[in-house]
């Protein structure tokens, strides 16, 4: 009694802060919730990280993860050793994902202010549904489509061309052509899913700022010009940051799912998450696929942090951290 009596006696007085055990038992349920989230997070992400020792060794089933022999960085090699076909993998990562997050944004944003727009709710869900069907369609079932839409001999946009007296296409032969496909394709399949965030922020909108400048004569692109796009610009941008991080991904299955690794297509196709596997996981090097993948993971991390930090130097309030 004597402890809860100090307690609120502390809370009570203006400027004073309590400490944080009289806090826990203030709130002591607040701080129980996200428990299960942090025990998941200790053992599904961080536990893991253990396994990152097998990027500095040679691995052995016999040897296990702390007993096979340590190389350092020799692993890394096989990257680096053929640094013309790194560089490529790095670019084509680059300009494939780079690209779909920069074009993804404007994409999303612009579909989730006309869901905003429209007045008919029933519409509304039935054009929301319609837009996310792509998202949860396979590549697999994406490249039987594109397939269907680009073969060279009996694909759809083929016989069209053909149709009008011009020259088939030989898309699968020319890589030419899978930048701004692979980017399409990445951008429609995620358009549906990334607008739902941008919507939901755009419900959350104070209304009387739209009835006070309809009142004022502003017309609809003068609203979406002037309130709902500067409204919107904190979740942008926390969202771009949380995508550069993954910009140097995975994507593997998209490639295979729409290219089956043609050796053709490999100059603006081949990405890192398939030379890795093209290189290291179909010959069983597992630790070497493993430093790529760190290798990944670092470049992302520095990536999100001068990102973060370039938004921090051009608008604190904007910055995650």
């Amino acid at each position: 009694m004597k402890k809860n009596a100090a307690a609120k006696k502390a809370a009570a007085i203006p400027g004073k802060r309590m400490s944080l055990m009289q806090e826990i038992r203030k709130k002591w349920f607040f701080y129980l919730i996200p428990i299960p989230g942090i025990l998941c997070l200790i053992l599904f992400s961080y536990l893991p990280m253990a396994g990152l020792y097998v990027v500095f060794e040679r691995y052995t089933y016999q040897g296990g993860l702390f007993g096979s022999e340590f190389v350092g960085l020799q692993n890394f090699k096989f990257f680096f050793m053929n640094i013309d076909n790194a560089i490529r993998a790095t670019r084509n990562t680059l300009v494939i994902n780079g690209l779909s997050i920069v074009i993804g944004v404007v994409v999303n944003v612009g579909l989730a202010i006309m869901l905003n727009e429209i007045n008919a709710k029933r519409y509304r869900k039935i054009t929301q549904s319609v837009m996310l069907f792509p998202y949860f369609i396979s590549w697999i079932v994406v490249g039987m489509v594109a397939l269907a839409l680009l073969d060279e001999d009996t694909g759809m946009i083929n016989s069209i061309i053909s149709a009008l007296g011009g020259t088939p296409v030989d898309w699968y032969s020319n890589p030419d052509y899978w930048w701004p496909i692979m980017i399409f394709t990445t951008v429609w399949k995620g358009a549906g899913y990334g607008s739902i965030i941008y919507f939901c922020a755009l419900t959350g909108f104070d209304q009387s700022l739209y009835e006070a400048a309809e009142i004022d004569g502003a017309g609809r692109w003068q609203r979406i010009r002037r309130i709902t796009i500067p409204l919107l610009k904190p979740t942008v941008i926390i969202m771009f940051l949380l995508n550069v991080g993954g910009v140097l991904a995975g994507g593997v299955d998209q490639i295979m799912g729409m290219t089956s690794l043609n050796p053709f297509l490999l100059e603006t196709t081949d990405t890192i998450a398939t030379f890795v596997y093209r290189s290291a996981i179909q010959n069983g090097q597992f630790e070497s696929a493993s430093a790529i993948t760190l290798y990944q993971s670092m470049f992302g991390f520095l990536l999100v942090m001068g990102a973060n930090l370039l938004v921090k130097k051009v608008d604190p309030d904007y910055a995650l951290f």
